[in-house]
Protein backbone atom coordinates (compact mmCIF):
# COMPACT_ATOMS: atom_id res chain seq x y z
CA UNK A 1 0.00 0.00 0.00
CA UNK A 2 2.83 2.51 1.01
CA UNK A 3 3.69 2.08 -3.04
CA UNK A 4 0.03 4.05 -3.52
CA UNK A 5 0.14 6.81 -1.01
CA UNK A 6 -0.09 10.05 -2.16
CA UNK A 7 3.69 12.29 -1.34
CA UNK A 8 3.42 14.05 1.90
CA UNK A 9 2.06 16.94 2.04
CA UNK A 10 4.49 19.84 3.02
CA UNK A 11 5.38 19.70 6.80
CA UNK A 12 4.52 22.64 8.59
CA UNK A 13 7.59 23.67 10.97
CA UNK A 14 6.10 25.10 14.06
CA UNK A 15 8.99 24.59 16.80
CA UNK A 16 8.24 24.94 20.36
CA UNK A 17 9.67 27.95 22.24
CA UNK A 18 11.87 25.65 24.40
CA UNK A 19 12.80 22.59 21.21
CA UNK A 20 16.49 24.14 21.59
CA UNK A 21 16.60 23.46 25.55
CA UNK A 22 15.66 19.62 24.25
CA UNK A 23 18.35 17.37 24.42
CA UNK A 24 20.46 16.50 21.07
CA UNK A 25 20.71 12.63 20.24
CA UNK A 26 22.29 11.49 16.91
CA UNK A 27 19.61 9.66 14.10
CA UNK A 28 21.52 6.55 14.46
CA UNK A 29 19.66 6.04 18.19
CA UNK A 30 16.31 6.46 16.89
CA UNK A 31 14.57 3.27 15.79
CA UNK A 32 11.13 3.62 17.24
CA UNK A 33 7.63 5.67 16.45
CA UNK A 34 5.18 5.83 18.97
CA UNK A 35 1.63 6.83 18.32
CA UNK A 36 -0.29 8.78 20.34
CA UNK A 37 -3.53 10.78 19.80
CA UNK A 38 -4.04 13.91 21.83
CA UNK A 39 -6.95 13.77 23.66
CA UNK A 40 -7.55 17.18 23.25
CA UNK A 41 -10.62 19.17 21.45
CA UNK A 42 -8.31 20.66 18.47
CA UNK A 43 -4.69 21.44 17.48
CA UNK A 44 -4.68 24.75 19.01
CA UNK A 45 -5.25 22.95 22.46
CA UNK A 46 -2.29 20.18 21.59
CA UNK A 47 0.02 23.59 21.01
CA UNK A 48 -1.45 25.61 24.14
CA UNK A 49 -0.70 22.14 25.93
CA UNK A 50 3.06 21.57 24.24
CA UNK A 51 3.99 24.85 24.97
CA UNK A 52 3.14 24.27 28.90
CA UNK A 53 6.97 24.53 30.80
CA UNK A 54 6.70 21.60 33.16
CA UNK A 55 10.68 20.97 34.16
CA UNK A 56 13.50 23.10 35.38
CA UNK A 57 14.83 22.34 32.05
CA UNK A 58 12.44 24.88 30.89
CA UNK A 59 10.84 22.26 28.82
CA UNK A 60 7.69 20.24 28.36
CA UNK A 61 5.67 17.33 26.97
CA UNK A 62 5.34 16.99 23.27
CA UNK A 63 5.46 14.82 20.36
CA UNK A 64 7.52 15.33 17.61
CA UNK A 65 5.11 15.57 14.68
CA UNK A 66 1.31 16.37 15.00
CA UNK A 67 -1.28 15.65 12.39
CA UNK A 68 -4.44 17.60 12.26
CA UNK A 69 -7.97 15.77 11.44
CA UNK A 70 -7.50 17.44 7.86
CA UNK A 71 -4.20 15.28 7.19
CA UNK A 72 -1.71 18.68 7.67
CA UNK A 73 1.63 17.70 9.51
CA UNK A 74 3.04 20.06 11.86
CA UNK A 75 6.58 19.67 13.15
CA UNK A 76 6.97 20.75 16.64
CA UNK A 77 10.36 19.16 17.42
CA UNK A 78 13.28 18.46 15.29
CA UNK A 79 13.81 14.20 15.45
CA UNK A 80 17.53 15.01 16.24
CA UNK A 81 15.87 16.24 20.02
CA UNK A 82 14.28 13.90 22.40
CA UNK A 83 10.60 15.05 23.18
CA UNK A 84 9.03 14.06 26.15
CA UNK A 85 6.30 12.09 25.34
CA UNK A 86 6.89 8.02 26.73
CA UNK A 87 7.83 7.36 30.40
CA UNK A 88 10.77 5.22 29.51
CA UNK A 89 11.49 5.27 26.15
CA UNK A 90 12.11 9.01 24.95
CA UNK A 91 15.89 8.76 23.96
CA UNK A 92 15.10 6.31 21.49
CA UNK A 93 11.44 7.34 19.82
CA UNK A 94 9.56 9.64 17.44
CA UNK A 95 6.40 10.54 18.80
CA UNK A 96 3.61 11.47 16.54
CA UNK A 97 0.83 12.81 17.86
CA UNK A 98 -2.81 12.40 15.79
CA UNK A 99 -5.45 14.88 16.80
CA UNK A 100 -8.21 13.25 18.33
CA UNK A 101 -10.50 14.02 21.47
CA UNK A 102 -9.66 10.60 23.54
CA UNK A 103 -11.61 10.73 26.45
CA UNK A 104 -11.07 14.40 27.05
CA UNK A 105 -11.62 16.38 29.12
CA UNK A 106 -12.35 13.45 32.31
CA UNK A 107 -9.30 12.24 31.09
CA UNK A 108 -8.87 9.80 34.34
CA UNK A 109 -12.71 9.22 34.98
CA UNK A 110 -13.81 5.92 35.74
CA UNK A 111 -16.69 6.92 33.72
CA UNK A 112 -15.23 8.41 30.50
CA UNK A 113 -12.46 5.69 29.23
CA UNK A 114 -14.33 5.10 26.41
CA UNK A 115 -12.75 6.25 23.05
CA UNK A 116 -15.09 7.34 20.46
CA UNK A 117 -13.74 9.63 17.52
CA UNK A 118 -12.56 7.74 14.82
CA UNK A 119 -9.45 8.98 13.40
CA UNK A 120 -10.11 10.78 9.41
CA UNK A 121 -9.09 9.10 6.55
CA UNK A 122 -6.56 12.56 5.78
CA UNK A 123 -4.67 11.61 9.44
CA UNK A 124 -4.17 7.93 8.31
CA UNK A 125 -2.96 9.06 4.92
CA UNK A 126 -0.92 11.58 6.16
CA UNK A 127 0.72 8.75 8.65
CA UNK A 128 1.51 6.55 6.25
CA UNK A 129 3.26 9.04 4.09
CA UNK A 130 5.42 10.09 7.25
CA UNK A 131 6.36 7.07 8.36
CA UNK A 132 7.44 6.67 5.01
CA UNK A 133 9.53 9.54 4.84
CA UNK A 134 10.93 8.41 8.33
CA UNK A 135 11.83 5.67 7.15
CA UNK A 136 13.94 6.96 3.74
CA UNK A 137 15.41 9.53 6.39
CA UNK A 138 16.19 7.40 9.19
CA UNK A 139 17.20 3.84 8.28
CA UNK A 140 17.74 2.25 12.18
CA UNK A 141 14.13 3.03 12.21
CA UNK A 142 12.28 -0.40 12.90
CA UNK A 143 9.81 -0.24 15.33
CA UNK A 144 6.42 1.81 15.79
CA UNK A 145 4.18 0.70 19.37
CA UNK A 146 1.38 2.75 21.08
CA UNK A 147 1.58 4.96 24.42
CA UNK A 148 -0.67 2.74 26.08
CA UNK A 149 1.68 -0.14 24.89
CA UNK A 150 4.36 1.44 26.35
CA UNK A 151 3.05 2.91 29.14
CA UNK A 152 0.78 0.51 30.75
CA UNK A 153 0.68 2.37 34.28
CA UNK A 154 -2.86 2.24 36.30
CA UNK A 155 -3.86 5.10 38.73
CA UNK A 156 -7.35 6.18 40.77
CA UNK A 157 -9.69 7.14 39.00
CA UNK A 158 -10.01 11.10 39.40
CA UNK A 159 -13.96 10.41 40.39
CA UNK A 160 -13.69 7.27 42.38
CA UNK A 161 -10.12 6.49 44.24
CA UNK A 162 -11.73 3.19 44.39
CA UNK A 163 -11.73 2.51 40.77
CA UNK A 164 -8.02 1.79 38.98
CA UNK A 165 -8.02 2.76 35.27
CA UNK A 166 -5.42 3.54 32.64
CA UNK A 167 -2.96 6.46 32.32
CA UNK A 168 -2.53 5.99 28.98
CA UNK A 169 -4.77 4.63 26.17
CA UNK A 170 -3.72 6.54 22.84
CA UNK A 171 -3.93 5.93 20.18
CA UNK A 172 -7.14 3.77 21.60
CA UNK A 173 -9.36 0.86 19.75
CA UNK A 174 -10.55 3.16 17.29
CA UNK A 175 -6.49 3.04 15.58
CA UNK A 176 -6.46 1.38 12.74
CA UNK A 177 -3.71 -0.73 13.61
CA UNK A 178 -4.51 -3.33 11.18
CA UNK A 179 -4.01 -1.19 8.16
CA UNK A 180 -0.85 0.65 9.34
CA UNK A 181 1.09 -2.62 9.60
CA UNK A 182 0.15 -3.97 6.39
CA UNK A 183 1.36 -0.49 5.03
CA UNK A 184 4.78 -0.42 6.69
CA UNK A 185 8.04 -2.38 7.04
CA UNK A 186 8.34 -1.46 10.78
CA UNK A 187 7.26 -4.18 13.59
CA UNK A 188 5.30 -3.94 16.57
CA UNK A 189 7.74 -3.53 19.80
CA UNK A 190 5.96 -5.85 22.67
CA UNK A 191 7.39 -4.57 25.70
CA UNK A 192 8.27 -7.28 28.29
Amino acid sequence: MLADLPPLPPILPSPLPYELLLEERPRSQIDLVVIHCTELPDLAAARATGEQVLYESGTGNSGHYYIDRDGSVHQYVQVERIAHHVRGYNPRAIGIELVNVGRYPDWLAAGSQAMHEPYTEAQIVALLSLLRLLREEIPTLAYIAGHEELDTTRVAASDNAAVQVHRKLDPGPLFPWQLVMQSTPLQRLRPL
